[in-house]
């Protein structure tokens, strides 16, 4: 098919290569020049794994076009996805400007059919007013139909996510648009889910939002796990081996963070505010995810007792291995909090150190970790990337000040640590 993909950012990019890489014919849009530019060299902005890669080979191939034209996408394109970002307001309410502004601009250059496809997490009843937008500035009569198609990409794993799916929601009113859109993703050979349109748009906030609730749930117990001297990784196990529960996001730490979990559970909490329900349950998720940061920052208080002065070593920046995405990181917000309590905060990350200078000040950038943990009296392991998991303790013992290890994501092993003369302070993990 020809497609064109309005927005290129991670959902977007990640869906166009993909689709390039299925055979079809794509063409990204993105209203960033410069970006674009750097595109059609093969020069990504953002780091995911295997994705620069697709870039090149389908370029290479003429399936993968790059261009900021949005005119000249839809001229050339029977389907059309909508892959915009919609960032939060001050009130939580998700930002739908983007789509609006596109949704004319589709309009106004369609001389045919096309199948208008809602990629962007948005709230219920956008694709009726996607759908009102298009009616009203569409030049003459013409036929199109307009699909809510979420993504539910993971970042550090979206290409496998994309061709692997657990499932594909497809929302739909027509006939002809279900059929295309089955046949679009027939290659993959992945359940399809046919709903309304209404229906899918609300599975990627509830599927977030329950995923949110999970992590943030496995947090609660872990505060209780050190208070009783319990291990969490052993309760989220013997949780997880219930079928009806699941081992995945039952994962203790310092809190969820991302460009998804914390903007889609506050556009949910509002969408149900407008529709007159206090969706409660999503309101502790959200306090519980905050106070995990602060619960985070108290422990490292009770080992080193004044902050203020002291060298702390922070090892990841990103809100998760395997990207460079720094949005509404854990680790970024704990830094920030250290800098404020006058601690001297050294930083090192695999992959997000550049895009971490442009939002972190008063920090000493390191070339690794062992070059951060240097002198250090403290080390915070903020960020789960193999490499931190593969150290060399008897060096690291050697070149920190005090051997203090904060383990922010359980990765390690307690007992080992303590017999090779670490203090070890992991979450939820109590007398382990």
């Amino acid at each position: 098919m020809n497609i064109s993909i309005i927005g290129s950012g991670y959902v977007g990019l990640v869906t166009g290569v993909c689709f390039a890489e299925l055979g079809n014919k794509v063409i990204c849009v993105d209203c960033d020049v410069k970006k674009i530019s750097h595109l059609k060299k093969g020069i990504v902005p953002i780091y995911e794994p295997g994705l620069e890669e697709l870039i090149k080979l389908n370029l290479k191939n003429k399936r993968l076009k790059f261009t900021s034209s949005i005119r000249a996408a839809v001229k050339a394109s029977s389907v059309i996805f909508i892959a915009v970002g919609t960032p939060a307001l001050e009130n939580g309410e998700a930002d739908l400007t983007g789509i609006e502004n596109v949704a004319r601009s589709i309009a106004q250059n369609m001389d045919g059919y096309r199948l208008i496809v809602e990629k962007s997490t948005v709230p219920v009843e956008t694709c009726a007013w996607l759908k009102k937008t298009i009616v009203t500035y569409i030049k003459k009569s013409l036929k199109f139909d307009v699909v809510s198609n979420p993504e539910f990409l993971r970042e550090g794993s979206a290409i496998n996510d994309f061709t692997h799916p657990d499932r594909i929601v497809l929302g739909v009113e027509s006939a002809k648009a279900k059929q295309m859109m089955t046949n679009l993703y027939k290659p993959l050979n992945r359940p399809i889910l046919i709903t309304n349109i209404k229906s899918a748009e609300l599975i990627k906030h509830a599927s977030n939002a329950f995923l949110a609730t999970k992590i943030s749930f496995i947090n609660a117990i872990a505060r209780i796990c050190d208070k009783v001297g319990a291990d969490v990784l052993e309760v989220a196990q013997g949780m997880g081996l219930d079928n009806r529960i699941g081992r995945y996001f039952l994962h203790a730490g310092i809190g969820y963070g991302g460009s998804c979990f914390p903007k889609d559970l506050e556009a949910f909490i509002n969408i149900a505010e407008k529709l007159g329900y206090d969706f409660a349950i999503l309101k502790a998720v959200k306090n519980t995810n905050e106070e995990q940061k602060k619960f985070i920052l108290q422990k490292i208080k009770d080992e080193l007792w004044i902050i203020k002065d002291k060298t702390i070593a922070v090892a990841g920046l990103a809100f998760k291995p395997n990207t460079d995405d720094l949005r509404n990181s854990p680790s970024i917000d704990l830094i920030r909090a250290l800098i404020q309590e006058g601690a001297k905060v050294k930083v090192y990350d695999p992959k997000a150190m550049n895009k971490a200078r442009a939002c972190l000040s008063n920090v000493v950038f390191c070339n690794d970790l062992y070059e951060a943990a240097k002198a250090a009296d403290c080390l915070v392991v903020a960020t789960e990337w193999n490499e931190f998991k593969e150290l060399d303790f008897v060096k690291l013992k050697k070149i920190l000040k005090r051997p203090l290890l904060i383990d922010g994501r359980n990765i390690y092993d307690p007992k080992l640590l303590k017999a090779l003369g670490f203090t070890y302070v992991g979450v939820g993990r109590g007398n382990a």
